[in-house]
């Protein structure tokens, strides 16, 4: 689920001041700390070859985030796919898979014990 920043609702808007605010944007009460995250993406990047082995062959991580440049391609287990760009406001249920398609800057928010053991398993796919 995807959302760009000018269909976010307004809440608040005043001079000097907006505030827009996305109800219902996931639920995290069944996770415990959550990590913050920076990602810089190269064109091309794709980590489907690096979540092969995981439950599904995708990330099992949700994630709550913000591209602030770039684009992707987000593949879900159910076969579908969204695009996510500069300033769009996201979350990526598990079940995932990322494509880059334009140099990306992102920031996700994720539950650090979940997210942590995927990369970790990135990691090792990498080391061969």
């Amino acid at each position: 689920m995807h959302i760009t920043k000018d269909d976010i609702p307004t809440k608040i808007d005043v001079p000097g001041a907006v505030a827009r605010q996305a109800l219902g944007f996931g639920d995290v009460s069944s996770y415990a700390s959550l990590g913050a995250e920076y990602f810089s993406l190269g064109a091309g990047t794709d980590i489907a070859p690096l979540l092969e082995g995981l439950s599904g062959d995708a990330c099992h991580a949700p994630h709550w985030g913000f591209m602030l440049a770039g684009a992707v391609v987000v593949s879900y287990a159910d076969g579908s796919e969204e695009s996510c760009v500069g300033n769009d406001l996201f979350y990526w249920p598990p079940g995932h898979s990322v494509r880059v398609v334009e140099d990306a800057e992102v920031i996700l928010f994720s539950p650090q014990v979940e997210h942590g053991a995927v990369m970790d398993h990135m990691l090792a796919r990498m080391a061969g």
